[in-house]
């Protein structure tokens, strides 16, 4: 179904766009008769050396993903049970509806829409030996905080996440705030962003099915090379069904930081629905 999102449904993702752009060591503790001679200053000394620097997080390489998301190289077959995007094999879920989101000629996007919750997918390019994710939470909890909106990071079942009051224009003009769920993982050679908004973003025991769909997502990569967070460019399915809808439009020709495409990751372009 060609669509396009009202503004104020667009602002969330037009701010995470100016968010995103372009080894954690410890010491061994020996329990040796020495640690008792230890004098104040080397306990303290100590406990410097163990607080986490943010800057320490950058170009760690990828976490294991024993519950997923998948490289396509990892699964027996990856297509059975998903819905065919190209860059994206999306788990089917009853009852979802699943909307691709354009820029220009590129598909860049999936929203998988279930009730009153989402969540967009989009997966990039990402270096073979480290992970981006810690650098991208920051940048976009950098982002959102310039707005004045509020975030907050979290360990929960995707791992590190965060959780965002973004500052939203209503349709009546007045301003309020929408809350979101930024997941993310790093993969071989790719990164792999959620953005879980509606009910199962405020209430947490509403998120299961889509946190299932997260982890059952499977990025095909490709062998081409790529610029490290160029999105991956996604299909349409063999058997989608559109139908034209009029509205309003997000504004087009924003430069992305994931790479050269004209597109804020988050705004919602022309949409192509499957109901499954």
């Amino acid at each position: 179904m060609f669509r396009r999102r009202h503004k104020s449904e667009d602002a969330v993702e037009q701010l995470a766009e100016d968010a995103i752009s372009a080894d954690e060591t410890a010491d061994d503790v020996e329990g040796s008769a020495d640690s008792e001679s230890e004098t104040p200053n080397d306990v303290e000394d100590s406990v410097e050396e163990t607080e986490q620097d943010p800057a320490d997080r950058v170009g760690l390489p990828p976490a294991p993903r024993p519950d997923g998301p998948w490289d396509d190289s990892e699964l027996e077959s990856p297509n059975e049970g998903r819905v065919d995007l190209g860059g994206l094999l999306v788990p089917g879920v009853e009852g979802m509806e699943l909307r691709v989101e354009v820029a220009g000629d590129a598909i860049v996007a999936a929203t998988l829409v279930l009730g009153n919750s989402a969540i967009q997918l989009q997966a990039f390019a990402a270096p073979k030996s480290e992970g981006i994710w810690s650098e991208v939470r920051d940048e976009i909890a950098t982002g959102i905080r310039s707005q004045g909106g509020l975030v907050e990071e979290e360990e929960g079942p995707l791992g590190w996440h965060l959780r965002a009051q973004v500052p939203v224009q209503l349709p009546d003009g007045t301003q309020g705030v929408q809350l979101v769920r930024f997941v993310g993982c790093d993969g071989p050679r790719w990164f792999l962003r959620g953005v879980i908004s509606g009910q199962a973003a405020v209430q947490p025991e509403s998120a299961d099915v889509l946190e299932q769909v997260f982890r059952q997502t499977v990025v095909v990569r490709g062998e081409a090379p790529m610029a490290p967070r160029d999105p991956i460019v996604l299909k349409l399915p063999e058997d989608a069904q559109m139908v034209a809808d009029g509205g309003v439009g997000a504004p087009e020709g924003e430069a992305s930081r994931f790479g050269d495409a004209s597109l804020s990751p988050f705004a919602r372009g022309p949409e192509i629905t499957e109901v499954r």
